[in-house]
């Protein structure tokens, strides 16, 4: 498969398994699997077709390995703004974690601290490399240094998804580094 068409297939699953599976008429179960064969006849019928070989490619060599494969159905990592519950278990951080975003939100970061907006958790990176590509996404990137231990220590609860995504509720500001 060239890249172009797989970057287009996981775009198509990023939407449909993480924003809006109704659209192709699939339902995410509780904790977000899905079958395979239900997502790729969903797919084709929406005039999307996607074979197998491809998903598992798609899967398979997706850097972020934003989706997860366990037996016959599939989910997405995390991200969702639709209701699941990932079903990850509460674990203790690093000392340290690290949140990319843009200028133009760090004012209300400085005020509120990291909130999960329109997604269920704030995603936060292992590393600074990592914070550095998520926040460049939509500009000129600004990592900020998260007190992971501190938080932790304070009864924030952490988990981290297949993919090595930090996820955590809310991360007020006295524990964000600038």
């Amino acid at each position: 498969m060239d890249e172009q068409r797989l970057v287009r297939v996981s775009k198509y699953l990023a939407k449909h398994l993480r924003h809006q599976p109704e659209r192709i008429g699939i339902e995410l179960d509780a904790h977000g699997w899905v079958d395979i064969d239900a997502l790729l006849t969903a797919a084709a019928s929406h005039g999307f077709p996607v074979s197998r070989a491809e998903l598992d490619q798609v899967v398979a060599g997706n850097d972020k390995r934003r989706y997860v494969i366990e037996g016959d159905r599939i989910r997405a990592s995390q991200g969702h703004s639709v209701p699941v519950d990932l079903d990850l278990p509460v674990v203790e951080p690093p000392p340290i974690l690290y949140h990319g975003t843009v200028a133009l939100n760090t004012e209300a970061i400085r005020a509120e601290g990291l909130r999960p907006m329109a997604r269920h958790h704030v995603h936060l990176s292992p590393d600074r490399e990592t914070a550095t590509r998520v926040g460049a996404r939509r500009g000129k990137p600004v990592v900020l240094v998260v007190d992971a231990g501190a938080m932790h220590a304070a009864g924030h609860r952490f988990r981290v998804s297949a993919n090595g995504v930090w996820l955590v509720d809310h991360v007020p500001p006295g524990f964000i580094e600038w």
